[in-house]
């Protein structure tokens, strides 16, 4: 465990290391932010009675979204892709740990250090605006752990697109067509209860709703605290099945490994 804690640790600080990214990042979340919310706000204006989430929990959710955009795995991991292509996996082979335990610490280094550096500026500022408002203290524990629960299971997803490497090689492909789909399945664009009520059922049946809906609709008390068990429930089931089928397939890459050169 502690080979796992240091290979986390080297990886979080280092992705610290990209600030000047990260402040573009921000001024670019912040234009769109501005252009999700007069969208939303020109919706509640022409809409009728029984909307089922209010225009204060909707805009909560635009910035809550923003700052937590870099949680979503939008491509594979890129130096592993170097490794594969070079051959250099062959040393990630050699180390006394276990390759997946090694590259899912990684993963979630990835998930957290780029949300640290754009979240905080982010909700400071929608914070001071009046967009975001503190939950009770209930909500406030639950989305907490919740948004744990988010980083297990998207580094798990992650690390699923970084295996399909050894047979992709370059990662390009998947992450074209993973990239989308994220937006469109992981219900960061549109909260999940403005949803069609036939498209509703299909994408909480999906473990993308766990990475960004569920924690950010317990923060903004859409869904109330007393439900909080069955959303770390759903969160931590899938994020188990979806190690195991990573595991299952890493397996497999091990045994189809071919490495030529050395």
């Amino acid at each position: 465990m502690r080979a796992y804690l240091a290979i986390f640790s080297a990886r979080f600080r280092l992705l610290l290391q990209y600030r000047a990214a990260a402040a573009a990042g921000v001024a670019c979340q912040f234009f769109w932010g501005m252009i999700r919310m007069m969208i939303f706000q020109a919706f509640y204006e022409n809409s009728g009675p029984g909307v089922p989430i209010s225009l204060d929990q909707a805009v909560a959710y635009i910035w809550l979204s923003q700052g937590f955009i870099m949680l979503l795995p939008f491509r594979a991991d890129g130096e592993i892709a170097g490794m594969i292509q070079s051959g250099n996996v062959a040393y990630e082979l050699l180390r006394p740990t276990n390759l997946y335990n090694l590259w899912y610490a990684r993963e979630i280094a990835n998930r957290t250090a780029p949300v640290l550096l754009r979240a905080v500026p982010m909700f400071a500022v929608a914070g001071l605006a009046g967009w975001l408002h503190c939950p009770g203290p209930a909500n406030l524990l639950a989305f907490a752990a919740a948004l744990l629960a988010a980083v297990l299971l998207t580094a798990a997803v992650s690390m699923l697109m970084t295996l399909s490497m050894f047979w992709s090689t370059s990662g390009r492909g998947i992450s074209l067509l993973f990239s989308p789909t994220m937006f469109l399945l992981s219900v960061m664009v549109i909260p999940i209860p403005l949803f069609p009520d036939f498209l509703q059922p299909i994408l909480k049946a999906l473990p993308f709703v766990g990475m960004i809906d569920l924690p950010i609709r317990l923060f903004v008390e859409q869904i109330p605290a007393a439900q909080a068990a069955g959303v770390l429930e759903y969160q931590l089931a899938w994020t188990a099945v979806l190690i195991i089928v990573g595991r299952i397939v890493m397996r497999r890459a091990m045994r189809r490994l071919v490495i030529q050169g050395g």
